[in-house]
């Protein structure tokens, strides 16, 4: 399966959306990628995350650590092709964290999994809650990199796709000069129980 096939797929199942959306780093877009409607098909988020495993079977690490909401799904099945441990860490008050008696051992090898990059701020606040418990990031990973070559790490980045959309500051965009109304599709500010 290729780049433009996995792409595809995301069309087919009206996971590339076009409209005026609020992204989880407050920016705004006329594109979002909302790989959930992807994710929810086992078969076809096993074909996809095949061709990931591919790029980085060659890395050592014992457990794959997702951002919550987006990460998760993805992570998950990551590990179960990988034969990994899958953990998740989820923002309370604010502050990414690891929750629901997750643990990570001193000097533990993770690899870090999110869905999808914006800004890479979840990614970021991922990475420092583990680091917070003593894990060792060795690499991060994404379905897709939509950073438009925004995003930095201090570790190997193995995005699975790149897709370049534009992105805005709500003072400059031009969507909300137009008058568009906003749509909030992520999971950022999502309350915990």
């Amino acid at each position: 399966m290729d780049k433009n096939e996995i792409l595809e797929i995301y069309k087919k199942h009206n996971a590339l959306l076009k409209g005026h959306f609020l992204l989880s780093s407050g920016l705004h877009s006329d594109t979002y990628l909302q790989s959930a409607l992807v994710m929810q098909y086992p078969v076809i988020a096993e074909e996809i995350i095949k061709e990931l495993v591919k790029e980085i079977y060659h890395l050592k690490f014992t457990t794959i650590v997702s951002p919550a909401i987006g990460g998760i799904r993805f992570g998950y099945e990551l590990a179960r092709l990988l034969k990994k441990r899958a953990i998740f860490t989820e923002r309370v008050d604010g502050k990414m964290t690891l929750r629901r008696g997750f643990t990570i051992d001193p000097d533990e090898k993770i690899l870090i999994a999110e869905d999808v990059v914006t800004t890479g701020k979840s990614t970021r606040e991922c990475i420092e809650a583990v680091k917070e418990h003593g894990g060792n990031v060795v690499a991060i990973t994404s379905l897709i990199d939509r950073s438009n070559g925004q995003a930095k790490f201090e570790y190997p980045f193995f995005p699975l796709l790149t897709v370049n959309v534009k992105t805005y500051s709500p003072e400059e965009c031009p969507l909300c000069k137009e008058g568009i109304p906003l749509e909030k599709p992520g999971s950022r500010f999502i309350k915990n129980s």
